[in-house]
């Protein structure tokens, strides 16, 4: 094992503990990695390869712990961590896209597979979308964090149904209808009002 491995493992334990330093030690590793990884899924889509949400954030969960002496309370705590990132480069990279732009195709996009919420869009092809999906998330945290919060770690992060109950602590089922309904939600925001040219 890695010294950044130990660090890592170490640092999500503490955090795991109700370390908030440990977060913010933790962040800026995390983050790193994680926008290689982004990177390289947006060259796989670009060549017509994909990778979804689960296998982007777990192979970069395998690539910087190791996982033997990582207990599951503390890994749900690093899938937690890593979408809020994917979200956040993602959003970043397609807002970087979108800097400058106006009209229809943005409400083309936004009324596509980014309502879906079936797979993490590319913030090059699909840039407009995915500001007018965050922007929709943003109002939803609002009204309903978890809710919120459901759709960051399954849509962003790739966890399962279970996996999120674990990092919220709530029932599988309750998950399922949070998952459901923010869907529905989200779906309706972005057909009523796109929101593609915000910033």
């Amino acid at each position: 094992m890695t010294h950044d491995q130990t660090d890592i493992t170490g640092l999500l334990k503490a955090w795991g503990r109700g370390d908030q330093s440990a977060l913010e030690q933790l962040t800026p590793m995390v983050y790193a990695r994680l926008r290689t990884y982004a990177r390289r899924y947006t060259r796989m889509e670009r060549s017509g390869a994909t990778l979804d949400g689960t296998g982007l954030v777990h192979e970069v969960y395998l690539r910087l712990i190791d996982g033997t002496r990582v207990e599951w309370r503390d890994r749900m705590h690093f899938f937690a961590l890593t979408a809020q990132l994917m979200r956040r480069i993602l959003i970043d990279a397609a807002r970087a896209r979108t800097a400058g732009k106006r009209g229809g195709k943005a409400k083309q996009m936004v009324q596509g597979s980014v309502a879906d919420l079936d797979r993490i869009p590319n913030p090059d092809s699909e840039a407009a979308g995915l500001c007018a999906l965050d922007d929709a998330l943003e109002e939803l945290t609002r009204i309903d964090p978890r809710r919120a919060k459901v759709i960051e770690l399954r849509f962003f992060g790739g966890l399962s149904i279970e996996e999120t109950a674990g990092v919220l602590d709530i029932s599988a089922q309750s998950v399922m209808r949070d998952w459901r309904l923010a869907r529905a939600w989200l779906a309706r925001e972005l057909r009523e009002s796109p929101r593609g040219s915000h910033h």
